[in-house]
């Protein structure tokens, strides 16, 4: 039987310099399938919001729906790390709000939580931690705070932004995170701040020097109308999605489907009986 990964087995995995795997999964079904491949980490993040529920951004996800998908994620008894993302607004004004809200994610089967941003969250950070819950870092992009941004912007380009990020992994690290998503980041910056800090460091769309790689499952598996520059597709579900439905539309219009094999019928002298007892009852 595999043993359950820990955050003590994504520290191992630096020391060693095996690579960590993370992959997005916001329900039960995906939640089993990508667990059975021996991920070591699945998210449940609030990119659901874009990848599931409609939303333009992940601003407007709140705490109720990501506590449903953590939920349901939870019931597939993953041995995978289970990390929560908290949404916009569930940590940003106080300690308590954080707590409160954290404490609801663990309760609902999450095994740490993860929050955006760099040296302003610091304070938020030491509070989970010394309550118990462990933390995940995420400093470049932090897709909850584009308006600040000015839109989704690969960070890390000039040297100034480049040396902030490195303050922000560092202020985490020394706030007891036990590893840091970097998003959208140039790759140099990706490796500097990988060699500075002692805690993993997990890419996506940030190069190919981190500690490991996080991707949403939806993108590598073609299911969303968009592909970005950083996401190889490794199947085209949406096309095989349609051409399944467009075929069982076509056959079921044709009166094809369901033919006899998809079908059970009574026993004859059953039916002939039914057919006797109902002509009766309605004479």
């Amino acid at each position: 039987m595999e043993k359950k990964i820990t955050i003590t087995t994504f520290l191992k995995k630096k020391e060693s310099g095996e690579k960590i795997v993370m992959i997005t999964a916001y329900d039960y079904l995906t939640a089993k399938l990508v667990d059975e491949t021996g991920v070591d980490g699945i998210l449940v993040g609030d990119s659901v919001g874009t990848v599931l529920l409609g939303y333009n951004s992940t601003i407007p996800v709140t705490m109720d729906e990501m506590l449903h998908h953590v939920k349901a994620v939870a019931r597939a008894k993953p041995k995978a790390l289970l990390v929560a993302d908290m949404p916009f607004m569930s940590y940003e004004a106080s300690n308590e709000d954080a707590l409160r809200n954290a404490g609801k994610f663990i309760k609902a089967g999450a095994e740490a939580v993860k929050l955006e941003g760099g040296v302003e969250v610091v304070d938020r950070v030491r509070a989970l931690v010394n309550a118990g819950i462990p933390v995940m870092g995420h400093i470049g992009l932090n897709p909850q705070r584009i308006h600040k941004l000015g839109g989704y912007k690969y960070r890390g380009k000039t040297s100034e932004d480049a040396l902030s990020m490195v303050e922000d992994a560092k202020a985490l690290e020394e706030s007891d995170v036990f590893a840091i998503v970097i998003e959208c980041t140039m790759a140099e910056v990706a490796r500097e701040i990988m060699k500075r800090v002692k805690i993993p460091t997990i890419c996506i769309g940030s190069g190919p020097y981190c500690d490991g790689q996080i991707i949403v499952l939806h993108d590598i598996l073609g299911l969303t109308p968009f592909q970005l520059s950083f996401v190889k597709r490794y199947a085209n579900l949406a096309e095989e999605i349609v051409n399944a439905v467009r075929k069982y539309s076509d056959e079921v219009r044709s009166d094809i489907y369901p033919s006899k094999e998809y079908y059970r019928s009574m026993d004859p002298k059953e039916y002939e009986k039914f057919i006797k007892k109902l002509h009766r009852g309605e004479d």
